[in-house]
């Protein structure tokens, strides 16, 4: 590719396998027409790209696929979407190939154009986690990948100390959510008491989650209602909310919830997500003073709502041994790595008691600690939003491959 401007339209591959890379992807698009780059888009996409003039070559759901044993089913059907991409951009050279999250199969597609000696730029958007574990992936990106565009400043600094050219710019949820979180408008969104003060227990989407941690964060509540103190600042104060993502997650709640005692029941509403366009975790949090919640997206999102937190995860005791033996970051939360520091408390496995979710959500709401945790909470988002260090991605796309 010359630094010149090209006659013809640039072809631009992209690949994409949900809906958070779709949105991704249509947000790009739209980004490189605003430059006055003429291009043409074709690969795999969902609807918002096709409605920006994407050509899908395969449906999305070809790459909708989660787990070990999920994506061995499908191991076939993958190897010849990959077969048939690279077949058909031999035949029909692409310029640059953009693989949006999605990490297993599109840096095995990259891999193949460098292998090939295609004739194409390539491009990684949304890191994936090679910081925190199976380091040893990172020269695989670099022979795969012309440039990584990351979400997190931190993963531009890992990646310059392997040489791998990276981009800070920014992530989406960063940009969308304001600094000043309506609380308010949440609780009305949600139909609840605007004078009541909530606790949020998020333990997570998954059934094995669910099962893991809920009856702990359950057994916390109890605690946090036997602190009786007879005033307003007493913990007996709070109720709490669980959202529950669908009609399953839904029943596995209730029918844990039907073990404890009436009156802890009694403090908890189950909010069902009844075709809500809005993340109805996300409005629960925003609605709350408080939140427990299992490690994971959710915590970006509650550093992102400037909420207090407790942050508890619970695996498989094996499961447990071998991750910790490829985990290479002290935290596991990413509050806590964004910080570089221990900002939220992790009670992770054998941590993850009852008594200590109660120890911690004490401190949080009766004493400083909260305000000063909100208060750097609110540094994290002005530093995922600065405009001095982010980048438009598709500019810094550009301005890599002198494209305009």
């Amino acid at each position: 590719m010359s630094d010149s401007k090209p006659s013809k339209p640039l072809r631009i591959g992209i690949v994409v396998g949900e809906v958070s890379g779709d949105t991704l992807g249509a947000a790009l698009i739209r980004s490189f027409k605003a430059q006055g780059i003429d291009a043409e888009f074709e690969g795999i996409g969902g609807p918002q790209m096709i409605a920006e003039g994407f050509n899908g070559l395969y449906p999305m759901d070809t790459l909708s696929v989660m787990g070990l044993v999920e994506v061995l089913k499908h191991l076939k059907e993958l190897f010849a979407v990959r077969d048939g991409l690279l077949a058909h951009w031999q035949s029909q050279p692409i310029d640059l190939f953009i693989g949006i999250d999605a990490p297993d199969f599109n840096l095995r597609v990259a891999k193949s154009i460098k292998d090939l000696k295609l004739p194409t730029k390539t491009v990684h958007y949304v890191s994936p986690s090679v910081w925190a574990w199976r380091q040893k992936r990172v020269f695989n990106i670099k022979y795969a990948c012309d440039l990584v565009l990351c979400l997190f400043p931190f993963e531009v600094d890992f990646y310059q100390k392997y040489d791998v050219p990276a981009v800070f710019v920014g992530h989406p949820l960063a940009k969308s959510l304001p600094l000043e979180t309506d609380t308010l408008a949440a609780k009305q969104q949600l139909n609840l008491d605007p004078e009541q003060r909530y606790i949020a227990l998020l333990p997570g989407s998954r059934s094995g989650e669910i099962e893991r941690l809920l009856p702990v964060m359950l057994d916390s509540v109890a605690l946090m209602q036997q602190n009786n103190d007879g005033t307003r600042n007493s913990t007996t104060d709070f109720h709490y909310l669980i959202p529950a993502i669908n009609a399953n997650r839904a029943k596995q709640i209730h029918e844990l919830l039907a073990t404890q005692e009436k009156s802890i029941q009694d403090h908890i509403t189950v909010i069902d997500n009844q075709s809500r366009e809005s993340n109805i975790g996300r409005l629960v949090m925003s609605a709350s003073d408080a939140i427990v919640l299992a490690s994971g997206t959710a915590t970006l999102e509650a550093l992102l709502l400037h909420k207090p937190m407790v942050v508890v995860y619970k695996l498989h005791w094996l499961t447990y041994f071998i991750a910790s033996m490829m985990v290479k970051i002290p935290h596991y939360s990413l509050p806590n790595i964004i910080a570089k520091k221990a900002l939220v408390k992790e009670l992770i496995q054998s941590d993850a008691t009852a008594q200590n979710i109660y120890q911690e959500l004490q401190q949080l709401l009766m004493t400083s600690k909260g305000d000063d945790q909100i208060e750097a909470l609110i540094g994290l988002h002005r530093l995922l939003t600065s405009d001095d260090s982010i980048q438009d991605p598709a500019k810094a796309i550009i301005e890599e491959f002198g494209l305009g």
